[in-house]
């Protein structure tokens, strides 16, 4: 059987996909061939002017040039740059809290994402595509099913990559806590002032240029 499959078709079917790159592409930070297997996990990064194909079965993403993505099972993780996805597979993209996913499974869906400088912007250009912002991972259904919207074929949207809510929630909770309140406040500036006062009174020998210190040879009277 060995010899009779091509040899790209055995890799496939054991690695789940097959990268097909130019010159100065690398994979996990090594110098990646014409064509290698990659498994989940591999860390794929395309040069400038340079752009890879990824081909899995029912699925084939470009990967554009000076691209950062990584390839997992269903779906790839995008860094930043941009990618041309034409699946029947339902394969996704994630990129940061926001997942793009076809609405039909096995159904031919074409889309691009494209994440530069914070924004992420979703091109539909065959069926639909689900766009979910997930805010946290303890979300029931109908909270997510709220932060889900659809881009429709031939449409486009934008997302701020870093989605509002409730992690942004805990973050601010965190920076307003106990020690920032004003009753906290308060309490270590009478800290202060006690402890420096403390200092200062604690002796009942003036502090002045004519007794600066008293010892049992030198006696010490107020001019």
């Amino acid at each position: 059987m060995a010899s009779i499959l091509p040899v790209s078709l055995t890799a496939q079917e054991s690695a789940g996909a097959i990268l097909y790159s130019g010159n100065g592409t690398l994979v996990n930070q090594g110098q990646a061939p014409a064509s290698t297997a990659i498994f989940p996990n591999d860390l794929i990064q395309t040069p400038k002017g340079s752009p890879a194909r990824i081909q899995l079965s029912g699925s084939e993403t470009q990967v554009n040039a000076e691209t950062l993505v990584q390839y997992q099972t269903g779906e790839l993780a995008l860094d930043h740059g941009s990618l041309s996805v034409n699946t029947s597979r339902g394969l996704r993209v994630r990129v940061g809290c926001i997942t793009i996913t076809p609405v039909h499974d096995n159904a031919w869906t074409r889309y691009d994402v494209k994440d530069v400088d914070g924004k992420v912007t979703i091109s539909s250009f065959k069926d639909d595509v689900y766009v979910d912002a997930r805010r946290s991972n303890f979300q029931d259904a109908k909270e997510q099913e709220r932060n889900r919207s659809i881009v429709h074929e031939t449409e486009q949207k934008t997302r701020e990559e870093q989605c509002v809510g409730a992690d942004d929630n805990s973050r601010e909770a965190a920076t307003v806590g106990p020690l920032n309140s004003w009753y906290a406040v308060a309490a270590g500036t009478a800290a202060v002032i006690f402890t420096t006062c403390y200092a200062l009174c604690r002796s009942s020998e003036p502090l002045s240029p004519a007794c600066p210190s008293k010892t049992s040879n030198n006696n010490c009277s107020t001019p």
